[in-house]
């Protein structure tokens, strides 16, 4: 039987985040991806590659998920992008709707294409709405510093710190990202299950953010949580498919690489 993973996020057009690298890392790992589509992002060529930031009116996420979870017996969803407090609450409703074995939350707190008193309102209704749902969380520097309420991370130790507070928050593990952007050779990610906190550690290939590496890891573990794998395991396949995935990079017109799932 086909191990089947739902998504709801955003579509970018370029094929390097989003939606678009979900539903390619789930192929890549032998599950089966379900997508709803809740924002159209679509980089702007002609303004220094900004962000153009377009909402799918929450009554047609609503008609997505509906159809989505009337075709299929889904158990497993990624949370990504959602953009506005009308996505969320129409997504909140629909994870309180049943019962769900794994949720993933892909945190994407701001969108460029927004306006900050927006990208604020959205900020909190994610933390209050969305945050409690999940089983893993998945924050970067700037999210796990937006969520923890910290002023600044600069070290491993204030990222285990960050860590532990957006547990208290309820996520049930929390995966927070160093990336290329904290000091040091290594990138370094760290997990916490409430008790336990590990390093996972790889060395850094070059010193720029590659696109869809966070989507690419959020998906990963959704997939392999799809497949039953236990969370920690899951955790580790996804970092590993991540940096082989940066290694293996595909280069464009625009001013940053993308993860390359296939590598």
């Amino acid at each position: 039987m086909v191990d089947l993973a739902f998504v709801i996020a955003g579509s970018e057009a370029t094929g390097g985040a989003g939606l678009q690298v979900d539903l390619k890392t789930f192929q890549q790992l032998g599950v089966y991806g379900v997508g709803t589509t809740t924002c159209i992002v679509s980089f702007d060529p002609e303004n220094n590659w900004g962000h153009r930031f377009f909402p799918v009116p929450a009554e047609v996420i609503a008609d997505q998920i509906q159809a989505a979870t009337a075709a299929h017996d889904l158990a497993v969803v990624k949370i990504g992008m959602l953009g506005t407090p009308a996505t969320i609450d129409v997504v909140a409703e629909a994870l309180g709707r049943q019962s769900w074995r794994h949720v993933v939350l892909d945190p994407v707190l701001i969108c460029k294409g927004q306006e900050p008193g927006a990208a604020l309102d959205t900020d909190n209704a994610l933390r209050t709405q969305v945050l409690p749902h999940a089983t893993v969380v998945t924050p970067n520097l700037f999210e796990a510093k937006t969520l923890s309420g910290m002023d600044a991370i600069e070290s491993v130790d204030d990222l285990a710190e960050a860590a532990k507070r957006i547990h208290d928050l309820g996520p049930q593990y929390v995966v927070a990202k160093g990336g290329v952007e904290l000091p040091g050779e290594d990138a370094v990610d760290v997990f916490f299950d409430g008790n336990e906190m590990t390093l996972l550690s790889a060395p850094k290939i070059g010193s720029e953010r590659v696109s869809g590496a966070g989507c690419t890891l959020a998906a990963a573990i959704t997939a392999e949580l799809a497949k039953g794998t236990d969370v920690a395991r899951a955790v580790r396949i996804a970092k590993d498919l991540v940096t082989r995935g940066i290694k293996g990079r595909v280069s464009a017109n625009t001013p940053f690489d993308t993860v390359w799932q296939g590598a």
